[in-house]
């Protein structure tokens, strides 16, 4: 009987729900009649999920390599559903800002963490040879890492640190982007000539970004606490949270692919190039980039020494000891 109950509740419930519709209760029961059960592969598009790695060559460990770009472009998409979450309160709630940088972090872990497989899960003598079909194509054009950092923190905060003093937030969205740190980093320095990978990565995403950054403009993530009260500022598991943030991004993340980039195109004679032209000793290590999301909640010190430590121990590990 109290089944009977619930089950005229709920339909009551269907009827409020579609009456505006221009189609009543009945005709929708119709199609649910009609409708397949669901399944698991279905509701993932598992057969398309695993037809999207298509190797260009046939070295094996190609499909590792595709598959794990494959894989952090998922992770780099909920990173930035996590981020649009945050954006998009209103509350002030310091337990949800807290709560979202805390899952925006556990992604962070499983990327950084999983970075194993690119230094230690393929064979290098595969790696250098099958990337020449490759060419131009490179990591560097991951448009979702750069909407992670644009949704993070101020273009301003994003300027290359060589021209950083000569930009404020008072410049245009269009100038600080002109100027922003990575596209140094796809650059020939003798020449100021721009690769092939950054003029197709600019042709295809310019325009997008531009307008998120437009979009999220005095509210990004580090406007947003920038915003609270002087307690919240203070709440010691926001700041855990946006410092390991912090790290993860833009220490942590690099020195992942710093040790990836010296296992696969170090050499005695010579570093070997990056696919797609970049120049990684100078685009990858933190201490020369120096990007912070939330330089607020640093010293001076802690700013301008930022990843030095870490540098030193990979260019420099006997001076790193002392």
């Amino acid at each position: 009987m109290k089944n009977r109950e619930q089950i005229n509740s709920q339909i009551s419930k269907l009827e409020e729900k579609y009456k505006d519709s221009g189609q009543d209760l009945s005709s929708y029961l119709d199609g649910l009649l009609h409708q397949r059960y669901l399944t698991y592969w279905d509701y993932i598009h598992l057969d398309t999920l695993l037809s999207l790695q298509v190797p260009r060559t046939h070295f094996p460990d190609e499909e590792i390599f595709i598959m794990y770009h494959q894989i952090t472009e998922l992770y780099f998409k909920l990173i930035l559903h996590e981020q649009k979450q945050l954006v998009d309160d209103k509350s002030d709630d310091v337990n949800f800002f807290a709560e979202k940088l805390r899952r925006i972090n556990s992604y962070y872990t499983v990327l950084i963490s999983s970075f194993g497989i690119m230094i230690k899960g393929m064979e290098r003598e595969q790696f250098l040879q099958y990337r020449m079909a490759l060419l131009p194509a490179s990591g560097f054009q991951s448009a979702q890492f750069r909407m992670i950092e644009i949704y993070a923190t101020g273009l301003e905060n994003l300027v290359h640190v060589s021209e950083r003093n000569q930009f404020s937030k008072a410049d245009s969205i269009e100038q600080l982007y002109e100027h922003i740190y990575w596209k140094k980093g796809a650059t020939d320095l003798s020449t100021g000539e721009k690769t092939l990978t950054l003029k197709q990565f600019e042709y295809r995403y310019t325009p997008r970004l531009i307008r998120i950054a437009k979009q999220v403009k005095e509210a990004t993530i580090y406007h947003k606490y920038l915003g609270l009260s002087k307690s919240q500022k203070k709440d010691t598991d926001l700041i855990e949270a946006l410092k390991a943030l912090d790290v993860n991004a833009n220490v942590n993340w690099q020195l992942m692919h710093m040790g990836s980039a010296h296992r696969y195109l170090r050499k005695d004679t010579g570093d070997i190039d990056a696919t797609g032209g970049t120049n990684w000793k100078e685009y990858l290590p933190p201490s020369f980039q120096k990007i912070v999301f939330f330089p607020e909640i640093y010293t001076e010190d802690e700013l301008n020494n930022w990843g030095k430590q870490w540098v030193d121990h990979m260019f420099n590990p006997d001076k790193s000891k002392h």
